[in-house]
């Protein structure tokens, strides 16, 4: 759910920078604090310059924009 919510806040585009991260922090929210669950960690990797995480992240949106949340889901837990 939290990664549906994630999906569904960063395609509003609500920043013109910041987006991701926004709805990143907005998904870490709902799994604390509605699921007492333990946030994704993503400190190892940078998605602001363009590389590997990034180019993976992308891609894995891009997937969810067609309804297919795998890649999504599976980038989260790495």
């Amino acid at each position: 759910m939290a990664i549906r919510f994630k999906h569904r806040l960063v395609a509003i585009h609500c920043f013109s920078n910041g987006n991701g991260r926004h709805s990143r922090l907005a998904a870490d929210v709902v799994i604390e604090r509605l699921f007492g669950g333990e946030i994704f960690t993503r400190s190892s990797q940078n998605l602001i310059y363009k590389g590997e995480p990034r180019a993976a992240y992308l891609t894995a949106v891009r997937a969810a924009d067609k309804g297919d949340y795998d890649l999504l889901l599976a980038f989260a837990h790495s």
